[in-house]
């Protein structure tokens, strides 16, 4: 029997038109940017800003027969520190396409001028770009298929370039391009990824893309763990409510958004998001505190036995080392941010990381490290080494990746290794028993790091240091020094 009650919708559904069309909805898109939407809704605003998800990976079927087998509806469970739940249907999702059954529908959705924002959580690995030069990467067969004459567009590029295509052809304004996903100058990667992606396609239509498109920047916020059966099951049994893919997450929210919509927005920072003129500072605060904090406590964390987040962000030597990474090599490479104490911003990330309630597993936060670790801690690592500053405790925690990524823990039992060149860093680290920097000479993560000796130095004291002595020694040395 439920015991406690589920916060419904204040709108109107059928009063809902869709005025974005968003690429990649996971838990996460629905945390938060279709959370803030529906937020507005209940203000009796924004009625005309609903969502049409789009999924585009075979992945995503599933995610499409959820969603449209309860209307576009779900349920949302905020995960409280002190164990109490907050559940909250979201109604804000309009419709859903599936791009593969019909590439058409999802480009004349798009193509519609009631659609003015597309938005993307695509994942740091969905811009198709090096990871040291930032180019677009050309030969990707998908890119490579999408750019035959007369072929069905079947990737995110494709789909977006061929709806901006007849937006320009029917003398319609082009839509705002808006990127949530966890990099550094999010809207920047997506112009350049878009534009280069049309140029091939055509090289004037790439021209126009990159002169007349917005791509805004924003930092965006949520801790929000895969869905379980067991979250499943709690729903139902504390609100009643079967749900075949709702959310949980924490309580904590934040979205930092550059003001840059030349065809309108809905008024976001009626619902708590910061529309500002500049999001670099914030960013740079959250990739390089948050999200390296994160990759901080995964290798290490998973290496010395546990399983969860808050497991690992409670043990007193993973605490240190996150303390003097963020005191020492992270926040010197930070510029001013308006508004934000950072002493009270790292000691929350370690609230937030310590909350149990919300069970994030060390798994999620060790998994596409090819994608995370080159775009939220190697940034450090290049700053300090420029300024002649120290790398060590950035340095070990690329070491614990490359301990982890041997796909065996301390006990001889199998890692999983979740990642999308899962088998090039799998054969690295399988060699570096024999060379010690052998994970460290893949130049399409790390560049020229290998030949860079103060870096090169403390990664391999610190790998030689796990590999011989283990996670919890390792650390102990770390926390003496």
């Amino acid at each position: 029997m439920a015991t406690s009650t589920v916060s419904q919708p204040s709108y109107e559904r059928s009063d809902m038109s869709v005025g974005i069309v968003h690429f990649g909805v996971g838990g996460f898109h629905r945390a938060h940017q279709a959370m803030v939407i529906d937020g507005l809704m209940n203000q009796g605003e924004a009625l005309d800003w609903g969502i049409c998800g789009v999924g585009v990976l075979p992945a995503d079927r599933a995610m499409r027969d959820a969603l449209l087998g309860q209307d576009g509806r779900y349920t949302l469970v905020l995960k409280h520190p002190d164990g109490t739940r907050e559940a909250r249907s979201i109604g804000s999702i309009v419709d859903y396409l599936f791009a593969p059954d019909d590439p058409d529908a999802v480009v004349e959705r798009m193509s519609d001028p009631a659609v003015r924002i597309v938005s993307l959580t695509i994942t740091e690995g969905g811009y198709n770009t090096d990871q040291v030069t930032g180019l677009f990467d050309d030969a990707n067969p998908d890119v490579q298929a999408d750019l035959h004459d007369g072929a069905a567009p079947r990737t995110v590029f494709g789909l977006v370039t061929e709806a901006l295509r007849r937006r320009r052809e029917r003398g319609i304004e082009p839509f705002t391009v808006m990127s949530c996903d966890n990099i550094q100058g999010n809207g920047g990667v997506a112009s350049r990824a878009f534009s280069r992606f049309a140029r091939l396609k055509d090289e004037e239509l790439g021209a126009w893309i990159a002169e007349n498109v917005a791509f805004p920047n924003s930092m965006v916020d949520r801790i929000t763990p895969v869905t379980t059966d067991d979250d499943r099951r709690m729903i139902a049994d504390e609100f009643g409510v079967q749900d075949a893919w709702p959310v949980v997450a924490e309580p904590f929210f934040q979205w930092v958004l550059e003001d840059r919509f030349p065809g309108g927005r809905p008024p976001f920072e009626h619902a708590g998001v910061q529309v500002v003129a500049d999001v670099e500072p914030y960013e740079l605060m959250k990739l390089r505190l948050l999200n390296v904090g994160h990759q901080g406590i995964a290798y290490f964390g998973r290496l010395s036995g546990y399983t969860y987040a808050h497991e690992a962000s409670r043990d007193p030597l993973i605490v240190d080392l996150l303390r003097r990474y963020w005191r020492d090599e992270a926040r010197p490479t930070l510029r001013p941010v308006p508004g934000v104490d950072l002493d009270e911003y790292t000691e929350s990330l370690l609230e937030r990381f310590s909350n149990e309630y919300v069970l994030d597993t060390l798994a999620r936060l060790c998994a596409e490290s090819s994608d995370r670790i080159p775009k939220w801690l190697l940034p450090v690592v290049r700053d300090q080494l420029a300024a002649g500053r120290g790398v060590h405790r950035s340095a070990a925690i690329v070491a614990s990746w490359a301990r982890y990524a041997e796909g065996i823990d301390e006990h001889g039992r199998p890692i999983e290794v979740v990642d999308r060149l899962r088998d090039v860093v799998m054969a690295n680290a399988a060699r570096q028993g024999d060379d010690v920097l052998a994970f460290l000479r893949e130049p399409t993560l790390f560049g020229e790091l290998a030949s860079d000796e103060p870096f090169a130095t403390e990664y391999a004291a610190a790998l030689r240091a796990l590999r011989d002595a283990g996670a919890q020694a390792t650390l102990r040395a770390l926390a003496s020094e």
